[in-house]
């Protein structure tokens, strides 16, 4: 792709978290960015982020770039629309699920194959729990996937400029039909989001005792449980095609393990539970690794540090300064102490050298 292609101004329609964080980006890109949302306050806050001004209508306004950012249910018409007002610009469309989308935009009798052809959609794979503008940031898609999603019809100079939007906001580019598209990410990205809500409705009733003792291994398995359910229920209505083959597998899986507990001391019983847990060790093997490498095994270093300012950037300055990378960090707060338990991955030949220099330091390195 050649630097600088990305030609402005640029128009986000949709300033939640992703098209703000689009606009900031392609602002800090040194493109000019036009805002528009139904929301008059999502508007505003996106503006006073800096992410750009408030883009007029029925003026001579010209974007080269319209980008949509809209909720999935809305999106299509949206998309349409633009490709009628701006005839001259390409149009893209940051939705989770394509297939829907493009279905029915070759539906509508109002949207020309030319007009058409100047539409890409588009998919960035970040995100966080949080929702709406005050939310966005600039960086959100450094070093994700943003996936680009060209239907038959799509021109080489759109689907140029649709990763050229990717490249500028520092993501990595993929390359998909909507079909391949939207059976991935139901996998990777939806079937989590279901999973994580799940169980993390079976706490409603626990009691604060038991919540009490909860961990990062509940924490890290209920943080998207957090996400906007207005959002999550348009787009599992939208990819429910892709989902449900996913689903009765899992159904099938939570049938076997049932039967088998229901006499966990039967014979075969050990073995079936042992087969489960061992093909979910073989699935989290496949997830890739840092900057989309194979995975690789790293030793994991514990340090006690406490509770107050400063103890953990003190500690990565301190590895910084032994010259060692830091490839993970995890953390930990202990229930009822002003402590907590960061555990540190390294590479595996670099972990006796941390566990001297910190002992060294007089870190708390737990053994």
């Amino acid at each position: 792709m050649a630097e600088g292609y990305l030609q402005g101004p640029v128009l986000v329609i949709g300033t939640g978290l992703l098209g703000t964080s689009a606009a900031l980006g392609l602002r800090s890109a040194g493109l000019e960015v036009g805002l528009r949302d139904a929301s008059p306050t999502a508007q505003r806050i996106a503006v006073d982020m800096g992410a750009g001004f408030v883009a007029p209508r029925g003026t001579d306004f010209a974007p080269a770039l319209v980008v949509v950012a809209t909720p999935p249910d809305v999106t299509p018409g949206i998309v349409a629309e633009a490709l009628a007002e701006f005839p001259e610009a390409v149009v893209i469309d940051l939705a989770s699920v394509k297939g829907s989308v493009i279905d029915v935009l070759k539906a509508n009798d109002d949207v020309a194959e030319a007009d058409l052809a100047r539409y890409v959609g588009c998919h960035p794979m970040a995100g966080r729990e949080k929702s709406g503008p005050a939310a966005a940031r600039g960086a959100l898609f450094t070093a994700s996937p943003w996936v680009v999603v060209p239907h038959e019809g799509s021109t080489s100079h759109a689907v140029k400029t649709a990763k050229s939007v990717g490249l500028d906001l520092g993501a990595s580019i993929t390359v998909m039909d909507a079909k391949t598209h939207d059976a991935a990410v139901a996998l990777v990205s939806h079937f989590p989001q279901i999973a994580s809500s799940l169980l993390a409705s079976r706490l409603l009733n626990a009691s604060a005792s038991s919540l009490a003792l909860a961990g990062n291994g509940l924490r890290d398995t209920t943080r998207i449980a957090a996400s906007d359910p207005k959002l999550w229920i348009q787009i599992l209505a939208h990819n429910a095609t892709e989902l449900i083959p996913i689903l009765e597998g899992l159904q099938s899986d939570l049938d076997r393990l049932l039967a088998t507990l229901r006499d966990p001391f039967a014979s075969g019983a050990a073995l079936d539970l042992a087969e489960l847990m061992t093909e979910g060790n073989q699935g989290q093997a496949r997830i890739p690794g840092k900057h989309g490498a194979p995975p690789q095994s790293f030793a994991t270093v514990s340090v006690i540090v406490n509770d107050e300012p400063g103890q953990v950037a003190q500690l990565l300055t301190d590895m910084g300064e032994a010259g060692i990378n830091m490839e993970d960090l995890r953390m930990e707060h202990s229930a009822g102490y002003e402590v907590g338990l960061v555990e540190i991955q390294v590479l595996p030949g670099r972990r006796d050298e941390l566990v001297s220099v910190l002992t060294g330091l007089d870190w708390k390195v737990v053994q």
